[in-house]
């Protein structure tokens, strides 16, 4: 009896032993390891105005290039010039980027073209003055219900003008004459040609 009793008591202390060494020897637990979020960006502001659709201020992704922004102003107009502008340059925040027109109309900085002769052209002193109708009675166009047609043989405005003039008039409904200086394009010389030409 005290042999079974001793061979248990060896084969208990026998576990004891084993599980302390089993305790001993185990690889301590390592720290957690916690994930960090990706650092966010900030993306760059560029300002883009001249010969697209919708100038304006953009938000662009940091590594984005001319061309992304001029993408993101709607594309190019038809008379937009690429000739002096690298469409793969990298963008900077607070960058302006101006696009040209193919005809040599400047932009300002606040986006709006100046329609001036081009410096191959030398036009007489006449040609700088106000235009005067010589006809009193020539019937003056309406811009509340002018076509585009018409709209487009005034001086100084094109297809894209004439209907960028039609959008403005579609949104907003009927419009005073100096309502034209809020179409997008239509500066204060372009204005100072057609004023006396229309009406509401």
């Amino acid at each position: 009896m005290k042999n079974v009793l001793y061979v248990l008591l060896g084969v208990l202390a026998g576990f004891v032993l084993a599980g302390g060494l089993m305790y001993v020897s185990r690889a301590p637990a390592g720290e957690p390891i916690i994930l960090q979020p990706a650092p966010t960006k900030a993306p760059l502001a560029v300002h883009v105005v001249g010969a697209v659709p919708r100038p304006g201020l953009y938000e662009l992704a940091e590594g984005s290039r001319v061309q992304d922004a001029i993408d993101a102003a709607g594309g190019l107009l038809a008379e937009a010039s690429t000739d002096t502008l690298n469409l793969a340059k990298l963008l900077e925040d607070g960058q302006q980027l101006v696009v040209p027109y193919a005809d040599g109309r400047a932009v300002t900085t606040a986006g709006e073209t100046l329609d001036l002769p081009s410096a191959e052209t030398e036009l007489p002193p006449e040609a700088l003055e106000p235009a005067i109708t010589e006809d009193p009675n020539m019937e003056l166009l309406n811009l509340n219900i002018a076509t585009l047609e018409e709209l487009e043989a005034l001086p100084g405005i094109g297809p894209t003008l004439a209907q960028r003039i039609i959008d403005y008039r579609d949104q907003n409904g009927f419009f005073a004459v100096e309502d034209l200086l809020n179409v997008p394009g239509i500066g204060q010389s372009t204005f100072d040609q057609i004023k006396d030409l229309v009406t509401v």
